[in-house]
């Protein structure tokens, strides 16, 4: 019997391989598109404290939503630990084997003790948070298929390319969720909007030359990578000064997604929503304050929403302990303001 629902993966030819489908869901009316589950979190034995990164920033947003009485575990959707056979369809199996070696992950993830570390360990405490906020990308794009718009709480791994990671990301969250959406969904567009502080060098070089897929990235351009190979993956580029506050920052957020809309049609945007712009972030060298990332995220979602175009968020960087209460409140603020409502693609 054929399937009838027309956001079901498409069938295969004969002998092609068949994806996993335990990865995608199926919405209920009554399920808002969120993902989360308290396995993001990473505790190391105190060791992730010698990272910047708040590791368990993730379950305090969700915890704020929970509070203000938006979502509870039974009404979002939690992710499976995605699988190395699932994270082939981008990453070579010689990458996914270096990350056997702890010495390995302690170089990405940029925390020195954890390749003192038994890799078993470090599978289990760093790597498997990262597999599943992988798999909840992978499933915000499909979400925002069937919805308009979807929200992973975690995710937005951008300097991760397909045999290369650093900065935190360990897997390529986004070139994965837009390769599964090209061929398990048939779109055959999309856009990334990354507006982390940071370069997002890792899908810049896994879609250069790609004219399927277009990126915009803003970021302060004299910070980490600094990667000017990649930045030939990039079709609409900005680069901030030191310190930039919220009026220039938005009134060029606003001009460049504008922009870059209009350029370009996509059936699809991920936006990376890092929240490292946040005045006083050590990494990010920006001075934008709580109420412009709030603003930020509104003008995205209304630019975007505007075009009838789905689009799923991910939450990236922040480095500092104030930033999941702004990710959780510039949720609020898109419910409140109609963005994001319950209700099922119309």
């Amino acid at each position: 019997m054929g399937c009838l629902c027309s956001l079901c993966p498409k069938s295969r030819q004969e002998g092609e391989r068949i994806p996993s489908r335990r990865l995608y869901v199926e919405l209920r009316k009554d399920q808002w598109p969120i993902v989360y589950c308290p396995s993001y979190n990473i505790s190391f034995c105190g060791l992730e404290n010698c990272h910047p990164f708040d590791s368990k920033k993730w379950g305090r947003v969700f915890k704020t939503l929970q509070d203000h009485s938006m979502v509870k575990m039974e009404n979002i959707v939690q992710p499976v630990e995605i699988s190395n056979a699932e994270l082939s369809l981008v990453h070579p199996v010689e990458y996914l084997d270096s990350l056997n070696w702890s010495f390995n992950v302690a170089a990405i993830t940029e925390v020195p003790f954890v390749c003192c570390f038994p890799n078993c360990l470090v599978q289990r405490l760093v790597l498997r948070p990262f597999r599943f906020q992988t798999a909840g990308t992978i499933i915000a794009a499909q979400l925002a298929l069937q919805r308009g718009w979807a929200i992973n709480i975690g995710g937005g791994f951008h300097h991760c390319s397909a045999d290369k990671g650093g900065g935190f990301c360990a897997y390529a969250d986004i070139t994965l969720a837009i390769r599964y959406m090209f061929r398990d969904y048939g779109i055959k567009a999309a856009m990334i909007i990354d507006l982390d502080a940071h370069q997002g060098n890792g899908h810049e070089r896994d879609f250069t030359g790609d004219s399927s897929v277009f990126i915009l990235d803003i970021y302060n351009g004299s910070i980490y990578p600094r990667d000017s190979r990649a930045k030939a993956g990039i079709h609409r580029k900005y680069e901030l000064g030191f310190y930039v506050g919220d009026e220039e920052y938005l009134s060029t957020v606003e001009t460049q997604v504008r922009g870059a809309l209009n350029e370009f049609q996509p059936d699809l945007v991920i936006y990376n929503a890092g929240t490292d712009i946040l005045d006083g972030d050590p990494l990010g060298m920006l001075s934008v304050t709580g109420e412009g990332i709030i603003r930020r995220d509104e003008v995205v979602f209304q630019l975007v929403r505007s075009k009838k175009i789905p689009i799923a968020m991910v939450t990236s960087g922040g480095y500092q302990r104030q930033t999941a209460d702004i990710i959780a409140n510039s949720i609020l603020n898109l419910h409140h303001k109609g963005l994001i409502p319950m209700e099922t693609k119309g």
